[in-house]
């Protein structure tokens, strides 16, 4: 089972080798590793072009960078990864694991808050905690896919926020999520710079208002401001 991981970037630089150091051993095990850049303007490319086997560039969007990656992979399993998210060891064991002979088609891992505060562990263990609830996974857990079921689905829609939770609705209806429990560590930074509860009280105002039928488009500008 042939896993490509799928990186979507914008102005990574300060990030991105920590990342991809991180699939290094998946790489030599045969797996293969595309960086999608929605056009950065500092060295993300650069640090990345030796870690990586593929960057292709597209216009700004996660959904549609990596889409286009998806469109050029050609792995059995697409593995979409944050470029300030970093791959527990042994993922690809993992993950081929939790998807061998249990009828699951997609997951996603649990996920750890890089910061030292306590805090932060506790907003971890709800994101973790929620997921297993509701069975929508969000790009801070790596979300993995079955390229065929990606396919039939027809991939992330093109939307300027909530991708990653359109898609996980789509396809919990073909099967429950694989869930990984060995976290990948996501950066904390965005957590820090706004606050923790400020962060929290946002991003579930952002989701209920999603819930409830607001547009993608005005929620990516609330986001953008915020």
């Amino acid at each position: 089972m042939k896993i490509t991981v799928i990186m979507p970037s914008l102005n990574e630089a300060e990030a991105i080798e920590k990342s991809l150091s991180k699939v290094q051993g998946l790489r030599a095990r045969g797996h293969d590793v595309i960086l999608v850049d929605g056009d950065s303007s500092d060295q993300t490319i650069e640090l990345a072009r030796p870690l990586v086997d593929r960057i292709i560039t597209t216009p700004r969007g996660r959904a549609v960078q990596m889409n286009a990656g998806a469109n050029v992979a050609d792995g059995d399993v697409l593995l979409f990864l944050h470029a300030d998210t970093r791959l527990p060891a042994g993922a690809d064991l993992l993950l081929t694991t939790a998807l061998a002979n249990t009828g699951h088609r997609w997951g996603r891992f649990d996920v750890r808050l890089s910061g030292s505060r306590p805090a932060l562990r506790v907003v971890g263990f709800f994101m973790n905690w929620r997921s297993r609830l509701t069975g929508i996974a969000t790009g801070d857990q790596a979300m993995f896919v079955t390229r065929e079921a990606f396919n039939q689905v027809g991939g992330f829609p093109d939307i300027a926020l909530m991708e990653d939770v359109a898609l996980s609705r789509t396809l919990k209806r073909r099967s429950p999520p694989a869930l990984i429990h060995t976290p990948v560590v996501t950066s904390s930074r965005r957590w820090e710079k706004r606050g923790i509860l400020r962060t929290i009280l946002m991003m579930w105002r952002l989701r209920l208002a999603y819930f409830f039928g607001a547009s993608p488009q005005r929620l990516a500008r609330i986001y953008q401001r915020s």
